[in-house]
């Protein structure tokens, strides 16, 4: 932490083990705050959100608790006056979610010069969805959509700064729909248009919302609409799904699947999984493992189902043992894990463009950044970050592709 003036921790309580970790954090940080005082030490996000004024019950050196929908608005006045001594604003909670926090200048927060070359834009918060086991509508409230003019606005300015890959942010982000009634299609449409801009990505996408409007959307985005779509599908059961209050079935979402294929046959997809369920047993894991096996993925996140506070599947209890939830996630990784591997190795050889980010976090030796469809390439070679570069691929993990740089893109 060295001589930080402020100290943020930004939570997470999707699942448990986050809320945990937090937690845990926070009592190690008990005794460095004793000896650094005059240290601002906040707490902000979903967790914030959450557990509220119980934060400081249970770890009074904290000097705020933020949540994601106050956060943005209040933080800068509160640090300063935090930091000028002012002893009214020690404890301050705030949770309060704001339907107008979306509407906040980002642009005045942005640093200059960070130079990766690619940027985050928030166009959505909040979730209309009420899916039984997330605790994401709760902490993050209903939907609230920045205007599309807005959102161009940003990113022109972003262009005019050298970026060149922006990526549309949103906890369902293809529920976008500003006061105009205009959607995240129209808004990749005009992303597109813009000069400077060489790629676009969006996240987190909602199977419900995946209609066909928004897949001719996006095939004519192309080729500036990177070739990755993150489409969650959680389960391979339609009797889960239902539990889950997804909104679609098993064969709905392969149907999706095939309709984005259709237009645009060269997309990667990637997902989020969650075994362990109520009602899920045998038969239920094994349709999960035969749809991971039906698409195939480049990347999944998978996770064992943990009860969440306020989320209607509470009441259905946790009727699958632990050391189920865990045989079935190990034996999910390990099953996409060697997909993964022969998928990354078929490209051994190829010549992909790479958007440099900065230097391998395993190896600072090398460079790394992501393909157009997502994967990470780390290489050797004398580039900059931020720049779009060609990297001949030597080998490949199951994680990532290593090559070398073979000249500008």
């Amino acid at each position: 932490l060295g001589d930080a003036d402020v100290i943020l921790l930004n939570t997470c309580s999707v699942r448990e083990k986050a809320a945990e970790k937090f937690f845990s954090e926070l009592g190690r940080l008990r005794g460095w705050k004793r000896g650094r005082p005059e240290t601002v030490l906040g707490v902000c996000g979903c967790v914030a959100q959450d557990q509220g004024v119980s934060i400081l019950d249970r770890a009074p050196h904290v000097d705020f608790v933020l949540g994601p929908r106050s956060a943005v608005g209040t933080l800068p006045d509160l640090l300063r006056r935090l930091r000028s001594g002012d002893e009214s604003a020690r404890h301050t909670v705030d949770v309060e979610v704001r339907d107008d926090s979306i509407l906040f200048p980002f642009e005045r927060i942005r640093r200059e010069g960070e130079g990766s070359g690619k940027a985050y834009v928030t166009v959505i918060e909040g979730c209309n969805h009420r899916c039984s086991f997330c605790i994401v509508p709760r902490t993050r409230g209903r939907e609230s959509c920045r205007d599309l003019d807005d959102v161009l606005s940003e990113v022109r300015s972003l262009s005019a700064r050298g970026v060149l890959e922006v990526e549309f942010l949103g906890q369902t982000v293809n529920a976008y729909r500003d006061g105009a009634g205009r959607t995240l299609g129209d808004l990749l449409r005009a992303a597109a248009e813009i000069d400077g801009i060489e790629r676009i990505r969006f996240t987190t996408s909602h199977p419900a919302q995946m209609t066909s409007s928004l897949v001719e959307a996006m095939a004519a985005a192309r080729p500036k609409l990177c070739p990755y779509l993150h489409l969650p599908f959680q389960s391979g059961s339609s009797e889960v799904l239902r539990a889950m209050r997804r909104g679609y079935d098993r064969e709905g979402y392969l149907e999706r699947i095939r309709q984005v294929r259709r237009r645009i046959p060269e997309m990667s997809f990637g997902t989020d999984v969650i075994v362990g369920f109520p009602g899920e047993g045998d038969p239920e894991f094994l349709e999960t493992l035969e749809l991971l096996d039906a698409v195939p993925f480049d990347t999944v996140y998978s996770f064992a189902y943990s009860p969440r506070p306020a989320t209607s599947a509470l009441a259905l209890g946790d009727p699958v043992p632990q050391e189920v939830k865990l045989l079935r996630l190990t034996t999910l990784q390990a099953r996409q894990k060697r997909v993964q591997e022969v998928r990354n190795a078929a490209r051994v050889g190829e010549i992909v463009e790479v958007l440099v980010e900065g230097p391998s976090l395993r190896n600072p030796t090398e460079w790394s950044g992501r393909a157009p469809d997502n994967r990470v390439v780390n290489f050797s070679g004398d580039v900059a970050p931020g720049r779009l570069v060609r990297v001949e691929v030597d080998r490949s993990s199951a994680f990532s592709l290593y090559g070398h740089a073979a000249g500008s893109a």
